[in-house]
């Protein structure tokens, strides 16, 4: 007779159960590292209605802060506000994605992305930040969100602090609840290992933001930690969950971690709707080989009855 195993070859991460579930019904903000637009484009791609980066991928506690209320006041950014280099022009603030060969075209993506994200967050449920790295770049004493490969003898370096991190979002948190008392705040710290930065100063930085998160979660209601980083780093564990850089999270991994969070914010019902999603997307962007035939014809009809 076959006995039942008790061996276990990895760590679960325990998740509490979540204090609220979100539902399609619910407006969504999702900022930060390139790990928080795989649940990003996930949610966008299951219909929800969800904003996701209105500035590009950002890595730091404080230029995420910083993006956050320039969208409250609904910032207009002018031609000084952007820098030109190698032909293009920038926004220190910003990611290259929006950066322009012209001026007008940069601040018109810049300024319309921001004026769409503020009438979002009036409506936003639940914001979702990921911190990617604790270092921080600075230039004439500002902090930047994006280096835009100009050389590295313009910026100072150097690490936050997890009280500087904890009083910057104790003062963001209150700003976004005078706007919108209901928002709820969930954390996550992403597991991408900045090796550019060294593996032992990406190890301090990755410590420092998680202690910085679980002060603020422990101080402040409505403020809760997503443990991606653990569920990569110590459930996962192993380089074949990674992508051919060693440092990045392979997709079967997002995917992976997008079950996770499924599981921890999404009842069977609203996840039977992400299926049917997610079906529905995929027919949506497929291709027909023979566009005018009546089987063509027929597969279109049958989409469009699904979107109504």
């Amino acid at each position: 007779m076959n006995k039942k195993t008790s061996m276990r070859f990895c760590t679960p991460v325990d998740i509490a159960p979540s204090a609220f579930e979100i539902k399609h019904s619910n407006h969504i903000l999702v900022m930060g590292s390139c790990f928080s637009e795989h649940i990003g484009k996930r949610l966008v791609d299951a219909y929800f209605p969800c904003l996701v980066n209105p500035y590009g991928i950002l890595f730091n506690p404080a230029s995420i802060a910083q993006s956050l209320q320039e969208i409250m006041k609904k910032k207009e950014y002018c031609a000084s506000d952007l820098v030109l280099y190698n032909g293009l022009y920038h926004s220190m603030n910003h990611h290259g994605c929006f950066s322009c060969s012209h001026e007008e075209e940069t601040l018109r993506q810049i300024n319309e992305s921001i004026h769409k994200t503020h009438e979002h967050l009036l409506k936003t449920d639940y914001l979702f930040i990921t911190f990617g790295t604790a270092w921080i770049y600075e230039m004439d004493g500002k902090v930047v969100a994006n280096c835009h490969k100009m050389p590295a003898q313009r910026f100072d370096r150097r690490r936050m602090e997890v009280d500087e991190i904890c009083e910057i979002y104790t003062s963001l948190i209150a700003q976004l609840r005078h706007i919108r008392p209901e928002i709820q705040i969930v954390f996550t710290v992403s597991p991408v290992r900045h090796t550019k930065d060294g593996l032992h100063e990406n190890q301090l930085s990755k410590s420092t933001l998680l202690l910085a998160v679980d002060k603020i979660c422990r101080q402040t209601n409505g403020c809760y930690y997503f443990p991606a980083y653990e569920i990569v780093l110590d459930e996962l564990r192993d380089y074949r969950f990674f992508a051919d850089d060693m440092a990045h999270p392979s997709e079967l991994t997002a995917s992976y971690v997008w079950e996770r969070f499924l599981d921890t914010y999404c009842t069977a019902p609203t996840r039977q709707l992400i299926d049917e999603a997610f079906r529905l997307r995929q027919r949506l962007e497929h291709r027909m080989l023979h566009p005018d035939s009546e089987e063509a014809k027929r597969f279109t009809q049958e989409t469009q009855n699904k979107l109504t």
